[in-house]
């Protein structure tokens, strides 16, 4: 069973900053593929940044260039530094691990392959 919890949403103004932490525990079998999703208001659950189990990132376009995931294995936590942040970013961001470090190489992450999930943390970005 994995557990995980996010942290580090707020609001903002658009162009500002925010980074998003996810702590990770819990037994997972050897390296996995991470990532991060989002929900707005209405809409589905997209992926949008992962990374694999050679640290290689894969980004959404529509967060391309403004957003950086990253990882610190020593404390088992996943972070999302989000800058120029626009109010299209407004959601609910989601973290999520899932076993197996190598398939979702090179792939944006897909909802359908990602089983655990945490509460999430709400960003807001006004205009």
């Amino acid at each position: 069973q994995v557990q995980l919890v996010e942290s580090g949403g707020g609001s903002v103004q658009a162009g500002g900053s925010l980074r998003l932490s996810c702590v990770i525990s819990g037994h997972i079998y050897g390296t996995p593929c991470m990532a991060w999703f989002r929900q707005a208001p209405g809409k589905e659950r997209e992926g949008i940044a992962g990374l694999d189990s050679d640290d290689e990132p894969t980004y959404a376009d529509s967060v391309k260039g403004r957003f950086t995931i990253s990882h610190n294995s020593v404390m088992n936590t996943l972070y999302l530094q989000m800058n120029g942040l626009k109010p299209s970013d407004t959601a609910m961001y989601y973290c999520s691990v899932q076993s197996g470090g190598s398939w979702c190489r090179g792939l944006v992450p897909r909802v359908r392959d990602f089983k655990s999930w945490g509460q999430g943390t709400q960003v807001t970005v006004s205009s």
